[in-house]
Parts: structure tokens; sequence; C-alpha cells
């Protein structure tokens, strides 16, 4: 599960926020369902060709990992649900990559990857990793028809759904990975899980 409302300020900000509890679907505990978007979903970014993306856009994350919190996760791609916000994949233990926005790789802007907690049955999704995440920790992307991305952990910070900062979603400045999910306390009547965890990790040089 994640959560947050974040209405769309500038043109430049995706439409987002998961309420993931506003709206239960069948097979979660909550959904990301954010209000409609001020503005259109931007096209997927396009970066300058770089060795092994031929097409001159970046490409896509396969599977996201952080070997000392045990997440090994794969990474499908997400667009925008019916009420508005941003997808995230029913299973918990799959990934969701924004790709309206950058992606991991590319040479700006916020590339993010959402994820469960947990399910409606209880059992946790790869997300809930995040937990345990400390600032230095290694993250790998592995990308499909690419190398893989490394970043470093360089903050987290849980902030309530309502105040999930616009710059989560940045499609311009610095490049980061920004990985989202839910966090406590969790509320039945409420609407479920009433924050989320934001994890931001900064690229390393490619090797080589």
């Amino acid at each position: 599960m994640v959560g947050a409302a974040l209405r769309p300020s500038a043109p430049d900000v995706p439409p987002a926020g998961p309420d993931f509890h506003a709206r239960t679907p069948p097979s979660a505990s909550g959904t990301w369902a954010g209000p409609p978007p001020e503005h259109p979903p931007a096209p997927p970014s396009r970066a300058p060709a770089r060795a092994g993306e031929p097409s001159g856009r970046p490409a896509p994350p396969r599977s996201v990992e952080i070997p000392r919190v045990g997440l090994d996760a794969p990474v499908v791609p997400v667009g925008v649900d019916r009420y508005g916000g941003a997808q995230v994949p029913a299973d918990p233990g799959r990934a969701g990559w924004y790709r309206f926005g950058p992606a991991p790789g590319g040479r700006s802007g916020s590339a993010v990857l959402m994820g469960h907690v947990d399910s409606r049955s209880g059992d946790l999704g790869e997300f809930a990793a995040l937990a345990d995440v400390r600032a230095g920790d290694a993250v790998l992307v592995r990308r499909d028809g690419a190398p893989p991305v490394s970043y470093r952990v360089a903050s987290r910070a849980t902030v309530d759904k309502s105040e999930l900062p616009a710059s989560a979603f940045a499609r311009s400045g610095p490049p980061v990975l920004t990985l989202i999910t839910c966090a406590p306390p969790y509320d039945p009547d409420g609407g479920g899980y009433l924050r989320n965890l934001v994890v931001t990790a900064v690229p390393l040089p490619a090797e080589g």
C-alpha cells in the first residue's frame, strides 16, 4: 500500500499521489488514487542515446535491488489509473515505474518506483524492506537492453499522505531515484496507512 494525495501544482508535476485506501482494489489493501490531474501526463522522457540504448530513449527498468535489506523486486511500467492517480501494481511483490516521468538512468528528474508494503491478506510486500533502509545503502536498478544503474541512498523521510512533496515526481533537475511505499500509523477507519515512506537515492558514476 502506498498513500498520498498530491495535486499537481505545475506542468512538470505528474498526476500523483496515491491515496491507497480511498478505493480498495480486489487484490490489495489499498490503491494510489489521487485527485484528477490538472495537467496531462508528460510523454516518456527522451534523453540522448547512450551505449546500450540505440533508440535514444532511456531503457525501462526491469528490477530493483537493495541487497543490505533483502529487497529484490521485478519492476513493471505503470501509468495513471481511472481515478487520476499513479498506478501501483496489485501484486505486492512487484514495483511500478511511473512511465510518464523519467526512467532510472536518465539525465535529469526523479525516476519513481512505487510498491505496496503489504497485501490485503497481510503478506508483506517487497517494499516493506524500505523500512530498514538507511543512508549509504546501495541500490541497483537492472534495465532492459542497457547496463544496470547503481545508486546510493541519500535520504529517507516519512510524510503525511497529503504532504508528499511535488519534487518526488520532478521531471527536471538532478537525476535521482525515488522509492515510495506506505508507512504507519494504520487507521482502518480512516483510510488505512496515513503516511508515506519516501527514499531518495542518487546515481553513482557508471563503471568503465
